[in-house]
Parts: C-alpha cells; sequence; structure tokens
C-alpha cells in the first residue's frame, strides 16, 4: 500500500430504546482503520448486523470518541443511516418519548 491508498476505515454505533427514550444521539462503540476496520466488519457480518458503506461517513465517525455520542452535525446522516436499517429489518424505528 502506498501513502496516496487510503485505508479502509469502519465504525459501528449502537443506538437502543434507552437511547431513543431519553432522546440521545447514537454512540460510537468501536472504530478503526486498516486491519482494526475489516475485523469491525467482519464482525458485524458474522452477527448480522447490517453494514452501510459511506467512505465520508466511515471518515468522521472515526474522528469520534469511543462511548461518545455523535455530534449534531451528523444527525442527519447517521439517521438516514438508521432508516435504512429499520427498513431492512422491516421494523419500526425507536420513538422519543415526549414528556
Amino acid at each position: 500500500m502506498n501513502d496516496q491508498t487510503p485505508r479502509r476505515r469502519a465504525a459501528a454505533l449502537a443506538y437502543d430504546a434507552e437511547d431513543a427514550r431519553r432522546a440521545r444521539a447514537p454512540r460510537v462503540v468501536a472504530k478503526g482503520q486498516g486491519l482494526v476496520a475489516d475485523e469491525i466488519i467482519e464482525r458485524a457480518r458474522v452477527a448480522g448486523v447490517p453494514i452501510h458503506a459511506s467512505r465520508e461517513l466511515a471518515t468522521l465517525l472515526t474522528q469520534v470518541d469511543l462511548d461518545q455520542h455523535i455530534p449534531p452535525a451528523l444527525y442527519v446522516a447517521v439517521a438516514e443511516v438508521l432508516a435504512w436499517v429499520y427498513r431492512l429489518e422491516g421494523r419500526a424505528a425507536p420513538q422519543p418519548q415526549r414528556n
């Protein structure tokens, strides 16, 4: 690999009913590049987790610290990916509760 070849990057997000209930953003729970990215992708495949390929989004998500919520600038992009995942799984997205 030369210096001009981009390395594969991957990030894994967690978003559950508790996050939705508290109106919190998804968290970055794994991230890496090169061999680490390959391992994240392989573990997701084995676990049956949907994989969305977006070089730009992966680059931005790998800049977020582990176990931190995504920044507001990424809300729309990540919401679109989550909507895609929910459609794949044939289920409705969790709805935040209004107080």
